[in-house]
């Protein structure tokens, strides 16, 4: 069946299938009423193409490089928290030759991930009440390998996500915390996840708390969750060393704008001082090469991973990732790009450009 299927949306009926309901909810749902989850797809489909023609595209180039880490293609494995098979993305991304970021919420330890292969890998953060055990997490991390950390700043509290209500979603045993804290907690209300979250993150986590993070580790910091020029600026004099563009896969607050939306306002406000990334929504190869054409350094991809780990294993992973490179490199032949460097905001016109030009 695998070998059927022609793009990474069809393997989410297989992941459907494959998973527990009250596993595929946590991981396809989003916040209340799911707008933001649609309109991350969505948007990207209001952007259009400005291909040139007659250029040499003899030779597609979709090289490029994070923080000085050279990788095959644009495309990163995004951090996605609670599944068992953290070491399977891994071995992908070694396979693919691309960056994974891994969960901080991951059931497997940084320590059998980093033993598992040898892709580059960055470790997502988040700040618990705890610092001693954050603080622990990153040099762990930092003692493992990992390259960077990848804070995540838009969970102060969990999101409303109603699937995990009505499903009553448990937090599993994190392995990375046995003998520092528990994920068993009694709560008849709804989401055990939720509960547990509301007891352990730190939500007065503020922009001073930066240099206390650079004060426990050597490792350059990205910040995901920038949705603002505003807060693009503060990340920047904050001085970390890049910004995801995230809504958290539309996972928090909903009704915020579709990353793809705000990116280029992003890019704008950094002035090239730092790399900015992109993740949400982004299901073809057509989507990255509109994410580099307004700005983005790379993007992250999240669910559609998840969902060829559920269908097929390490396998999937990488037919996901393939297939995302396989439609980029197209992408770039047919809009006249033989690399990278070549893809221009000339190339993508915004829905609200082309209303414009017709008025």
């Amino acid at each position: 069946m695998a070998d059927e299927l022609v793009n990474v949306n069809e393997f989410k009926e297989l992941a459907r299938e494959a998973l527990p309901k009250m596993y595929f909810d946590f991981y396809a749902g989003g916040a209340d009423d799911e707008y933001s989850l649609r309109e991350n797809v969505e948007a990207f489909h209001r952007i259009m193409f400005r291909p040139r023609i007659l250029r040499d595209v003899s030779r597609i180039d979709m090289s490029t490089a994070v923080l000085g880490y050279n990788i095959s293609a644009p495309i990163l494995i995004a951090p996605t928290a609670m599944h068992k098979l953290a070491h399977l993305d891994a071995r992908a991304a070694a396979a693919c030759n691309t960056i994974m970021v891994l969960s901080f919420m991951s059931t497997c330890t940084v320590e059998e991930v980093a033993s598992s292969c040898n892709a580059v890998r960055f470790f997502q953060l988040y700040v618990y009440k705890r610092r001693d055990i954050t603080s622990l997490m990153v040099q762990r991390a930092e003692r493992n390998g990992y390259k960077a950390i990848v804070l995540t700043v838009d969970v102060p509290r969990l999101g409303r996500r109603e699937a995990d209500i009505k499903n009553k979603m448990i937090a599993p045993q994190l392995k990375n915390f046995e003998g520092l804290l528990s994920t068993e907690v009694v709560n008849d209300k709804g989401s055990n996840l939720e509960a547990f979250a509301s007891g352990t993150l730190d939500a007065s986590l503020c922009w001073k708390d930066i240099e206390w993070l650079r004060s426990v580790t050597n490792l350059p910091i990205l910040i995901k969750g920038v949705l603002t020029r505003e807060d693009a600026i503060k990340a920047v004099e904050a001085g970390v060393n890049g910004i995801i563009v995230s809504n958290h896969g539309a996972r928090q607050l909903d009704y915020v704008p579709a990353t793809i939306s705000v990116l280029e306002e992003i890019v704008q406000a950094v002035r090239g001082k730092l790399p900015v990334l992109v993740d949400g929504g982004i299901r073809r190869g057509t989507d990255i090469f509109k994410a580099l054409a307004l700005g983005a350094h790379a993007v992250l991809v999240g669910r559609p991973v998840i969902y060829g780990l559920a269908a097929k294993g390490e396998y999937g992973v990488r037919r996901v990732i393939k297939m995302l490179q396989d439609e980029l490199e197209l992408t770039m032949a047919l809009a006249g790009c033989p690399t990278i460097k070549d893809i221009t905001r000339n190339h993508v016109k915004m829905g609200h450009e082309r209303l414009n030009s017709m008025l």
